[in-house]
């Protein structure tokens, strides 16, 4: 039990009781009764404590929703109720009494459980009623702290390929506020740029970015949080961890990874093609240069070590592919003014 819930559970308890005997004693007869009016109080006063435990997890998007069906379900009760079909001069008082009373019980039942079974998400706000659809059509990911902290997120939201919402939980937010402050000057300038690239997020117009309430008590229970939340959500995982990224597939999470993005998205050279590319440091054959393209590709270039620190225009001779992506060899044929 909550330890902050359990003081005022106990006195409203205490009230109750005391409501009991204040009721007994504000009747002449009850005087008699006061003990038993006492127990009767305690009793009606847990009970409501008892409800009030086993409507743990109860959100308020289930309350709303549940409010908006009994009001429905007590318009149409009231509807059938006053129509024509039960006119007092054709039906028995008796049996309209009854009708009225079994509409007015299982209409608002049935809109209840109508609306808790829904896609709708009914946000109750004061002073008015406020409803935001939650389209089924839309796919979820779930969003991982390593990919806040990468950063390439933002720039793929931001060109638009990205058309999921994204499903931030709130402890992986807190995660993200504890590398931020951590002593080591290396976590916390990772975590420092994760919070700026929330924030980049945000101010993406027409990017869906949802904050779930949900916590883990230890920090070794993010990862399999992370996988069951996604599952639950029936969504996709997004993250750039690969223990993170198997455990997903093993209980059957899609998932996705911006590292497989990035390099599915380099361009495919041919022989003989031309490129243009800075020199950066010597190789190891003599005359050769090594530059690097955009997409991280290494180029060794033939004859371009006198170039070096400049940028040179070199045709393609060989392309390698490699672990880490591709080894390019090239020829320089002229210097890039």
């Amino acid at each position: 039990m909550n330890k902050t819930l359990l003081p005022i559970r106990l006195v409203f308890v205490a009230l109750c009781a005391a409501a009991g005997w204040l009721t007994s004693a504000t009747i002449l007869a009850g005087e008699h009764y006061r003990g038993l009016a006492i127990v009767v109080g305690f009793c009606i006063g847990a009970l409501v404590v008892l409800v009030d435990v086993m409507l743990k997890g109860f959100s308020l998007r289930g309350l709303s929703a549940i409010t908006f069906g009994i009001a429905v379900g007590l318009l149409i009760a009231h509807m059938i109720g006053t129509s024509p079909l039960l006119e007092l001069g054709t039906l028995d008082p008796s049996t309209v009494y009854l009708v009225r009373l079994a509409l007015f019980v299982i209409c608002p039942y049935l809109s209840a459980v109508i609306a808790l079974r829904g896609k709708d998400e009914f946000n109750l706000v004061i002073p008015y009623v406020r409803f935001v659809p939650h389209e089924v059509d839309v796919p979820l990911v779930v969003v991982d702290t390593s990919v806040l902290i990468d950063g390439r997120i933002a720039r793929v939201c931001e060109s638009g390929f990205l058309s999921a919402a994204l499903v931030i939980p709130r402890f992986v937010l807190n995660e993200l506020r504890l590398v931020a402050d951590s002593s080591d000057p290396h976590k916390q300038a990772r975590g420092r740029r994760g919070l700026e690239v929330l924030n980049d997020l945000r101010r993406i117009k027409n990017l869906d970015i949802r904050i779930t309430e949900s916590e883990v008590s230890k920090r070794e229970d993010v990862d399999a949080k992370l996988v069951f939340l996604a599952q639950s959500m029936r969504a996709k995982l997004l993250t750039t961890d690969y223990n993170l990224a198997k455990m997903a597939e093993f209980h059957g999470v899609p998932w996705l990874n911006l590292n497989a993005l990035a390099k599915s998205l380099r361009p495919e050279l041919m022989i003989g093609e031309r490129l243009d590319v800075e020199l950066v440091k010597p190789g190891k054959e003599d005359g050769q240069a090594v530059g690097f393209i955009e997409d991280g590709s290494m180029v060794v270039v033939g004859g371009g070590r006198p170039y070096i620190g400049r940028r040179v225009q070199a045709e393609i001779v060989t392309v390698l592919p490699t672990a880490g992506g591709k080894m390019i060899f090239a020829r320089q044929v002229g210097e890039v003014e």
